[in-house]
């Protein structure tokens, strides 16, 4: 779904072909209570970070987990729609709120529901 996909940029009609290329704990790299996502627009690094907050409150209102994979897939479909909506493209680092998570979350299970599951994520060598 969204780990592999092509949308045009709103302002330039330009095609971007943007791909997962991992998960990181952003605590670590960035000293962020948050978790980075890392896609590739047509060549360039870009991150969505997701805050640590939202994988308490999904486990608070559904007793269930935030996977690795579902996240690439959250943040994979908040790219999108912020690449839709007009981006700025100059930007390396977009930060979701927990709101936002939750409800791009929400959309996820739901399309992959109706899939009959979420797509594998590529072996990255």
């Amino acid at each position: 779904m969204y780990e592999d996909f092509k949308v045009s940029d709103r302002w330039t009609n330009e095609e971007l072909h943007c791909v997962w290329k991992g998960t990181i704990v952003a605590i670590a790299t960035r000293h962020a209570d948050c978790v980075d996502i890392r896609f590739d627009v047509n060549g360039r690094n870009l991150y969505i970070a997701m805050p640590n907050t939202a994988w308490v409150e999904q486990k608070r209102r559904s007793g269930k987990v935030i996977t690795d994979h579902l996240a690439a897939q959250v943040a994979g479909r908040f790219l999108k729609q912020i690449i839709t909506e007009g981006f700025d493209a100059g930007r390396e680092l977009y930060t979701m709120t927990v709101d936002e998570v939750l409800n791009n979350l929400d959309a996820v299970v739901d399309e992959a529901r109706d899939q009959k599951g979420l797509p594998t994520l590529p072996v990255i060598a």
